[in-house]
């Protein structure tokens, strides 16, 4: 998960990871793990902690690989938040992302948070900790303006509705319970130096500058299907919710290779021959000749050649059925892309859209 520090990413990772049951992994989390486990590496940075030493970038860095190969995470799978590092005391960033491409274990997906500049460094100057604890909150949790205002909005529409009332309550004395009760001890939150505005706004301009393009560069070398992009403006819960649902489409897609391996056992063409899958997948041909994609219906699949092909209606069987080879020849299979280009009179759009049909072969 990408992007700068105060955009959520931790947060997402975190959820990500109890969702699914992987292991969530982290700077802060690995060193506190090693700590407690009392491994080599967390000998060491107990060591720089009781020195009052700052624990290093190489140590963090090596017990974070370290922990992405371990067993553990070869058998759960893992979710990875805060790597690469915007600091490049051990190693520059375009080496971290060397190792990421180079992992036994690569990352099915990425998830790219983009938060706009100014709203970033609004919500990263609103952050506040808590000196005993160690706890950060949000200007939402602790800026007494800002809670009453949410609260009001909160009342007008949950208005009428018992059952969200109830667990509103249950909220209420859930916060009463805190022993770090942000409504009651705000006044003792105190402003890291790194959250001060003019340094937020720093950060932010040097991570555009050094480690923007080297994730534009991973991000382009994955497949399009596994780049996820959330809106980081929106509520965490919302962030989530889109996150997982994009990974559950992705999974549900993949879900035909089940469809594959039991239509294959039908009507075997001999002992020990299995019908195999076409480069259409489940893609329906005729609609894909047509300029469509639709996924074919399980109860509509044909085998030609060897292969199997999923159809989409009983028209599409049909037509298949009488001659296939037209929506089997180069250049299908041809996934349909369709492209809308605008703009002012005598910008260029004739232009453009000439070179893009020639370049893919489409229709302008």
């Amino acid at each position: 998960i990408f992007h700068f520090k105060g955009s959520g990413k931790k947060t997402l990772a975190r959820k990500l990871a109890q969702r699914w049951n992987c292991i969530f992994i982290e700077a802060s989390e690995v060193i506190q793990a090693n700590i407690h486990e009392e491994s080599e590496y967390g000998l060491q940075c107990q060591e720089l902690l009781l020195k009052g030493q700052s624990i290093s970038e190489e140590l963090v860095t090596e017990m974070i690989l370290q922990k992405l190969e371990s067993l553990e995470v070869a058998h759960y799978g893992y979710v990875l938040s805060g790597f690469p590092s915007l600091s490049e005391e051990y190693m520059s960033i375009s080496q971290q992302t060397e190792k990421i491409k180079n992992l036994k274990l690569k990352p099915d997906f990425l998830i790219n948070i983009k938060c706009p500049d100014y709203d970033l460094c609004q919500r990263i100057s609103g952050q506040r900790q808590h000196p005993h604890s160690g706890q950060v909150y949000q200007r939402s949790q602790w800026d007494p303006k800002v809670i009453e205002k949410h609260k009001k909005e909160k009342d007008q529409h949950e208005e009428g509705d018992e059952e969200e009332e109830e667990e509103e309550e249950q909220e209420e004395e859930e916060t009463a319970k805190d022993p770090h009760n942000v409504s009651e001890s705000f006044h003792q939150l105190v402003q890291r130096p790194e959250d001060i505005l003019d340094n937020a706004e720093e950060r932010v301009g040097l991570y555009k500058e050094l480690m923007l393009h080297p994730l534009e560069e991973l991000m382009a070398e994955q497949d399009c299907q596994c780049l996820i992009e959330v809106d980081g403006n929106q509520q965490p819960d919302d962030v989530f919710e889109a996150s997982k649902n994009c990974i559950c489409c992705y999974c549900c897609f993949n879900e035909q290779d089940e469809l594959f391996r039991a239509l294959s056992s039908y009507n075997l063409m001999a002992p020990r021959f299995r019908w195999r899958r076409s480069r259409w997948g489940q893609a329906c041909p005729v609609a894909l000749k047509e300029g469509d994609m639709v996924m074919g219906n399980p109860d509509l699949a044909v085998s030609f050649l060897g292969k199997i092909y999923v159809l989409s209606s009983q028209e599409a069987l049909k037509t298949f059925m009488l001659n296939p080879r037209p929506y089997l020849l180069p250049p299908m299979p041809l996934p349909p892309c369709k492209v809308l280009v605008f703009g002012p009179p005598f910008s260029g759009r004739t232009t453009i859209c000439n070179l893009i049909a020639h370049k893919y072969k489409g229709k302008v």
